[in-house]
């Protein structure tokens, strides 16, 4: 009970808990469009990034290391139009090419930086792999927050929009709302809440705060803004439990604990959503009795 009194882990709390908000909402997005796997692949591209980042400047700073993780997300989803687009590859397997290679080449370059001492400390570099909100300094917190709000900002400006983009893009076209730079713009906010959550949930997991809660939501309602709303929500109760126990629990990483949360929020979903399994059952039982 000490935990929920100390100022420093509400301020992380604080952090983990918009992040997830904004990542559960601008993830429903790209799992409607069947765009999540994109997210995956970009999510384990930007780990590269930050070792490239560090190796460069020599410094473990959360704007620096954040940089280079959008860099690499962009060269990554690039990469991944380029091959789908313009060879015989298909997506899912540039999908997985793309983040089976990136993320190799980030293991390599930490094992490279860890085992050469010109670099100096690279104490933290693990948390960018699982997470670990425990050792997020307040520049930690005031990026996620800022790029969290910037996100959920843009995206309230853009709603109408991205509404259309998604359900009618015949629609969308001929009115004018251009499909590619909807996507791009979805697309950048995604990079960015990626490569800013990195140290909080780690570049594995942090796909599953974009895509669990729409799938949490999506269970439940079958209306567009109802569904991001309960997205949102999921996630950042999700990000409270788990940013607790892993602050209460020592050796227990903060991204695999969010997303142990998370999972039972699906698997209750499942169950006792509006579209779950027992709702389905009691249903299908009156249908038959009818």
């Amino acid at each position: 009970m000490d935990v929920l009194t100390s100022y420093s882990f509400y301020i992380v709390a604080l952090g983990t808990v918009i992040l997830s908000f904004a990542s559960g909402i601008v993830g429903t997005v790209s799992v409607i469009k069947g765009q999540s796997l994109i997210g995956d692949a970009v999510g384990h591209a930007t780990f590269p990034g930050v070792l490239a980042a560090f190796m460069l400047f020599g410094v473990m700073e959360t704007y620096t290391l954040a940089l280079g993780a959008v860099i690499f997300g962009i060269i990554a989803f690039l990469a991944i139009q380029i091959i789908s687009g313009y060879s015989k590859v298909s997506l899912d397997s540039a999908l997985a090419l793309i983040l089976s290679s990136f993320f190799g080449l980030g293991m390599a370059l930490k094992s490279f930086v860890q085992g050469n001492p010109d670099y100096g400390s690279t104490q933290g570099i693990d948390n960018f792999i699982f997470g670990q909100a425990a050792y997020m300094l307040r520049s930690d917190v005031y990026l996620i927050i800022g790029a969290s709000i910037i996100s959920i900002i843009l995206f309230i400006v853009l709603y109408p929009k991205i509404r259309i983009y998604i359900f009618d893009p015949v629609y969308s076209n001929t009115v004018g709302i251009s499909s590619r730079w909807m996507n791009f713009t979805i697309l950048s906010m995604t990079i960015v809440l990626i490569a800013v959550g990195l140290k909080a949930v780690g570049a594995i997991l942090i796909v599953n705060l974009l895509v669990a809660p729409a799938v949490i939501g999506s269970l439940w309602s079958n209306r567009f803004s109802v569904v991001l709303i309960i997205a949102g929500c999921a996630g950042a109760v999700s990000a409270f439990a788990g940013t607790y126990v892993s602050t209460v629990m020592t050796g227990i990483a903060t991204g695999p604990a969010i997303i142990l949360a998370l999972s039972v929020l699906v698997i209750f979903s499942m169950l006792f959503g509006r579209k779950g399994l027992i709702r389905k059952s009691i249903r299908r039982k009156q249908g038959v009795s009818l």
